[in-house]
């Protein structure tokens, strides 16, 4: 079983790194920034010059690109060279009917699909530590399932296609309104005279510990927000979940105030922080409210 990867940003490169060192096998690999693709290739990877070449080469494809069209271009880049049987995982971020849709245009050229987002971080990337959801046929998953604990310490498979992609656009979206809690009482914390060392050992030992406040609380207090995941990945991920709320008819009044924080985000030059700079909006509007 051959191995391609396609994208290889933060996540992409570091995930294609562990195939690279652990998988045993042959792994294509393709990006248009081609210092990247050399990257790879130093540690093991052959070098392909296009998404098509990777396609030719591979029987398991990989693909980690930021946002649906990018998905859509590569996979109109390789229909006329896509072979029966082959596999393609998408890692990438998308809305659960953009993934439906590009699984089963990929099942008509006789290959399967599996939606595979990822949870956590870069650091977890590069340690194989990833959290991995699954959406797609299960006989496929069970081929792929040793090359995804690869990359990942914990995988649950989630059931059909879009499954897979649905559930972490759900993570993400309660991922935002948890950080937008800690924000907002860090922020009341400090106006009450609480400094965030004291605030987070206080958080620690009751029920409202949680990941976020143990991983920002030292960013947020000293003001220094260096990307782990940006804000304007963030935004992509809750605008997704407020579309899927509105195409259910149902009102999530959360869903909304959070998307509207991380827009605000957006619209001050705040998209290449870390998602936790959304304090500064939190922060913003509280003092425009004094």
């Amino acid at each position: 079983m051959k191995i391609g990867f396609i994208g290889l940003g933060i996540m992409g490169g570091a995930m294609s790194a562990n195939l690279i060192k652990k998988s045993n096998r042959d792994v294509f690999v393709f990006d248009f920034d081609e210092s990247k693709v050399a990257k790879s290739a130093a540690i093991g990877a052959h070098a392909c010059a296009s998404s098509a070449e990777v396609v030719e080469n591979a029987d398991v494809i990989f693909t980690s690109v930021p946002k649906a069209e990018h998905v859509r271009a590569v996979h109109e880049s390789v229909y006329d060279v896509i072979r029966s049987g082959q596999i393609f995982i998408d890692m990438s971020t998308i809305a659960p009917k953009d993934s439906v849709t590009l699984g089963k245009k990929i099942n008509e050229y006789g290959a399967q699909f599996l939606d595979v987002p990822i949870v956590k971080s870069k650091q977890q990337a590069i340690d194989g530590t990833l959290g991995i959801y699954v959406g797609g046929p299960k006989e496929a998953y069970e081929k792929v399932k040793s090359l995804l604990e690869l990359l990942g310490s914990d995988i649950v498979y989630m059931g059909e296609n879009g499954k897979g992609i649905t559930m972490k656009i759900l993570h993400n979206m309660l991922v935002g309104e948890i950080q937008n809690g800690v924000n907002e009482m860090m922020l009341l914390a400090e106006k009450n005279g609480i400094d965030w060392q004291t605030f987070l050992k206080a958080i620690s030992i009751g029920g409202a510990n949680n990941f976020y406040i143990q991983t920002k609380a030292e960013v947020i207090g000293k003001r220094k927000f260096d990307t782990a995941f940006s804000v304007a990945n963030m935004r992509k991920d809750v605008g997704i979940a407020e579309d899927m709320v509105n195409d259910q008819g149902i009102d999530l009044p959360g869903v909304k105030l959070v998307n509207g924080i991380y827009q605000q985000a957006i619209d001050r030059d705040l998209g290449n922080l870390d998602f936790s700079a959304s304090f500064k909006v939190v922060e913003s509007n509280a003092k425009a409210a004094e």
